[in-house]
C-alpha cells in the first residue's frame, strides 16, 4: 500500500502533516475560549519508566553551587548552574518520525531505506523535516466510555474509534491531531515495571480509518498507539500503515487525564521536536489550549 505516496510531490519529506493548512491553523487558534493550558507531556528524570532496549535517562550537573563552595571564582560576584542530559530520542512524551519504520527497502514516500546510516542518521524522512504542529486536537476518551482503564491487549476497533467520536461531538477533518486515551499510562505506578508487550491501542482498520480521513498526526497515552500483541503473523502493522504508508507521525506517551477531566472534544492542539537533523524521534511537550 503506498496510498499517501507522491500526493504532496516526489520530494516530499513531511507526509500527513501537509494536511495543516492556514486554514486549519486559523480554525485551531478559534477554539481558545478559556485560555487554560494543559500539558500533556511526561516529566523526564534518570529512572523514569523505559523499554529495555534502550538507554536510560542520565542528567549531569556541569556547573552547581558546590563548585562554588569548593572554591570555584565568581567574577563580579556572577554565578551559575549548568547541567547536560544524555538520552535516547524515543523516550517518554515523544514523536516517532517517518524514518522510524518502514517494511521492503522503501521510507514513506519511496525513499530508499538505506538514507539511514549510522555515521549521519536520516538523511532522509528525519525528525527535523517535522516543521511545529499547530491544529486542532481531538480527544478519543476510551476510558470514559468503559468507565474505567482499558486492559492490556483490549483492541481498539472502528466500532470504539466511531463511538468516541460521537461521544466528542465531533468528526476526524483534515488536519486533524487524534489523540487515544486508553488509560494504559494512568495505570503505571512508580517503581512497577511495566509489560510492554502487552497493551491496549488500536487496529488496524481503525488507523485506516484515521488516516483516510485525513489524521495529521495520531497519538496515544501508550507505549506503542497499536494494540499488543500483534495479530499473529505481523509486527507493529499500524506503524508500519500509518508511518510507512500515509506519512503520519504518531505521538507516544501522551499523559491525557487532565485534559479528560475537562470534557472538551476538541481544541487547540500544538508540539514540536527537538530539530535533530536526521533523528528519528524526539521528546516533545505537547499543550492542549482550551
Amino acid at each position: 500500500m503506498t496510498v499517501a505516496w507522491g500526493k504532496w510531490g516526489e520530494e516530499d519529506e513531511r507526509g500527513a502533516l501537509n494536511h495543516i493548512q492556514p486554514e486549519q491553523v486559523r480554525a485551531a487558534a478559534a477554539l481558545v475560549r478559556e485560555g487554560v493550558v494543559i500539558s500533556l507531556a511526561q516529566p523526564l528524570f534518570p529512572g523514569m519508566m523505559m523499554p529495555e532496549h534502550r538507554p536510560g535517562l542520565m542528567h549531569f550537573m556541569d556547573r552547581d553551587g558546590g563548585d562554588y563552595a569548593a572554591g570555584a571564582r565568581a567574577p563580579g560576584g556572577f554565578k551559575f548552574s549548568e547541567d547536560s542530559v544524555v538520552m535516547p530520542l524515543h523516550v517518554g512524551t515523544h514523536i516517532d518520525a517517518l524514518c522510524h519504520c518502514w517494511y521492503g527497502d522503501e521510507l514513506y514516500n519511496g525513499f530508499p531505506a538505506n538514507e539511514i546510516r549510522s555515521t549521519r542518521g536520516a538523511s532522509r524522512c528525519g525528525v527535523d523535516k517535522i516543521s511545529p504542529i499547530f491544529t486542532r486536537g481531538i480527544l478519543l476518551d476510551f476510558v470514559h466510555l468503559e468507565g474505567q482503564p482499558l486492559a492490556d491487549g483490549d483492541s481498539i476497533g472502528l466500532d470504539r474509534v466511531k463511538a468516541a467520536l460521537d461521544h466528542a461531538g465531533t468528526d476526524v477533518k483534515a488536519g486533524d491531531a487524534v489523540l487515544l486515551r486508553t488509560g494504559w499510562l494512568e495505570r503505571q505506578r512508580n517503581g512497577d515495571k511495566p509489560d510492554y508487550n502487552r497493551e491496549p491501542g488500536i487496529d488496524l482498520e481503525a488507523a485506516e480509518y484515521l488516516a483516510v480521513n485525513g489524521a495529521a498526526v495520531i497519538g496515544a497515552d501508550n507505549f506503542a498507539v497499536e494494540v499488543l500483541p500483534f495479530v499473529p503473523g505481523t509486527i507493529f502493522p499500524v506503524h508500519q500503515l500509518l508511518i510507512r504508508d500515509f506519512g503520519i507521525p504518531l505521538m507516544e506517551g501522551l499523559v491525557l487525564a487532565q485534559l479528560a477531566q475537562h470534557g472538551r472534544g476538541d481544541f487547540l492542539f500544538s508540539t514540536a521536536p527537538l530539530p535533530v537533523r536526521g533523528g528519528t524521534g524526539s521528546p516533545i511537550v505537547p499543550v492542549a489550549v482550551l
